[in-house]
């Protein structure tokens, strides 16, 4: 039987799997079904001793059974909590100590140890979560000192009398499910995502990359926790500091510290060798547009993709882990590269256009380019088959070219609102690079409205230019609070939207090797 850590995870291969627990206080132990953004479709998929059952998931009097194969299509985890009994009498540490137990066909296969330390009296034990058609489970251990009212409204439950806003108080030594996300940096806005087959594979392993990182960070500033204050205790009396009494008290704290830490980092380094290997594995078979350069898709017959790669996630102080970067096409946001100098990210502008020709090879491909410092003109000779007209170098010819697209877009929302409409049959592109530098105030009013109706001609935007977030024009500032920022300076962090932890971004480049641009850049 395994011995779980916090953020562990394993496969499950039975059909029928057992959650149970046990603890010095007496327990209820509940379940919920949740979707991709941790919360549930309806009340109905809260399991608890006044609703027993919901498709695939039935509670016991020993714990709870899910039968994976029954579980609803569109679930992406079913979560496993214990909580205080209400019947008990309250005690001042909360839960105490608690062992979860996940078995399958009849015997246990895992262990989670799990020791709360402000009070909580109700705890995300394990997660039970869908992996492409396989099902894996993780030790989650997240605690909640407001009870179980709070852990079932942060999780989309309705309870009467609970507080508006949860409170979360997550042990030493785990990690939180879902983290804030801060600046203009930031993977996803808290919706669920928008994905697909090959798309979803990478966010999964990405999820659990987050999740693991979360896990060793929260380890680490534990065990320092933990020795600052067995050392202070150490040296608090005068009359014993000094003695061999005391210095092995040190030696015992150091020798504990030493060993979390390095607990810790072994389980890490197991979990970012277990995902690299999927990575890789993933890499030969994922379509060109989600794949490495060296991958050898970029070689075989074109095939569409449900999203794009932008480049790695790392982390220096979690090891050499790193984590494709990924979202969905046509875009959903634009994509805006903060950049000063338009030429000096020629090469990420390449690759993103490279990977976003490729997405759709059984459509048309459009592509309309604005670039007023001719920056772009290394590789725009091999877009000729998909331009729609000659990139533009005049600020003078920006507008027309952008009323165009807003006009085509306006025709298909009245056919979109008579009845009328049919989906685009074309993939479109807006490159609008050195922004808003020689742009019209029109323009980006222009620009704005093809944020809000571009998906109906299959629009997807990226703008290149220093973040104007915090500009003086409001229309511009509007604009660019819209967009999913990618930053080209070192140092400046995205956070993933499950633990929050932040993460640097090596965006992808175009290779400088005319064969390999005119490989890549292929547009037949």
């Amino acid at each position: 039987m395994i011995q779980l850590q916090a953020g562990q995870n394993i496969p499950l291969t039975g059909e029928v799997v057992r959650f149970s627990a046990r603890a010095e206080a007496a327990l209820d132990v509940s379940a919920l079904v949740v979707a991709e953004n941790l919360k549930v479709f309806s009340s109905d998929d809260f399991v608890f001793y006044n609703q027993p059952t919901t498709a695939g998931v039935a509670l016991a009097a020993d714990g709870v059974t899910i039968t994976l194969a029954q579980v609803r299509a569109d679930a992406k985890a079913v979560l496993l909590v214990v909580s205080a009994d209400p019947a008990a009498p309250v005690r001042a540490e909360g839960l105490g100590p608690v062992t979860a137990t996940m078995s399958q066909n009849g015997s246990a296969i895992a262990e989670f140890a799990i020791a709360p330390s402000s009070g909580e009296t109700a705890l995300i034990c394990l997660e039970v979560y869908r992996r492409g058609p396989a099902w894996k489970l993780r030790a989650v251990g997240q605690g909640y000192a407001g009870g179980l009212a709070v852990l079932l409204t942060a999780h989309g439950v309705e309870v009467d009398g609970a507080p508006a806003e949860p409170e979360q108080s997550a042990r030493p030594g785990t990690h939180t499910m879902a983290g804030p996300l801060a600046g203009d940096a930031q993977i996803a806005a808290g919706a669920p995502l928008e994905v697909g087959h090959g798309l979803e594979r990478l966010w999964m392993v990405f999820e659990d990359a987050a999740r693991s990182a979360a896990a060793l960070v929260s380890a680490r500033e534990y065990a320092a926790k933990r020795l600052d204050h067995e050392l202070s205790l150490a040296v608090s009396d005068p009359a014993t500091r000094n003695t061999p009494a005391a210095e092995q008290a040190r030696r015992v704290a150091q020798q504990r510290h030493d060993e979390l830490v390095a607990t810790a980092e072994h389980n890490h380094q197991r979990d970012a060798e277990q995902l690299m290997g999927e990575l890789a594995e993933a890499d030969r078979a994922l379509p060109p547009a989600l794949a490495s350069w060296d991958s050898p898709a970029w070689d075989k017959p074109p095939a569409p993709s449900d999203g794009i790669r932008l480049g790695e996630l790392y982390a220096l102080d979690r090891g050499s882990v790193r984590i494709p970067y990924c979202v969905p096409v046509p875009l959903n946001r634009p994509l805006w590269i903060d950049a000063e100098s338009t030429r000096a990210v020629t090469p990420v502008v390449g690759a993103l256009l490279a990977r976003l020709l490729a997405t759709a090879p059984q459509r048309r491909t459009l592509v309309d380019i604005i670039d007023l410092t001719d920056a772009f003109s290394g590789f725009t000779g091999l877009l000729a088959p998909v331009l729609n007209g000659p990139p533009i170098t005049d600020h003078a010819d920006i507008t027309a070219r952008l009323q165009a697209l807003v006009d085509a877009a306006e025709l298909a929302e009245l056919a979109y609102a008579s009845g009328a409409f049919t989906p685009p049959s074309e993939h479109r592109v807006l490159l609008a690079a050195d922004f808003p530098h020689g742009y019209q105030s029109s323009d980006a009013q222009r620009i704005g409205a093809l944020i809000t109706r571009g998906e109906l001609i299959g629009l997807s935007i990226v703008i290149v230019g220093a973040n104007e977030s915090d500009s003086a024009d409001t229309t511009v500032a509007m604009l660019s609070q819209s967009c999913r920022h990618l930053p080209t300076i070192g140092g400046t962090p995205l956070f993933d939207p499950w633990t929050g932890s932040a993460w640097e971004l090596d965006l992808d480049m175009l290779p400088q090797e005319p064969e390999r641009q005119a490989r890549f850049l292929r547009t037949t």
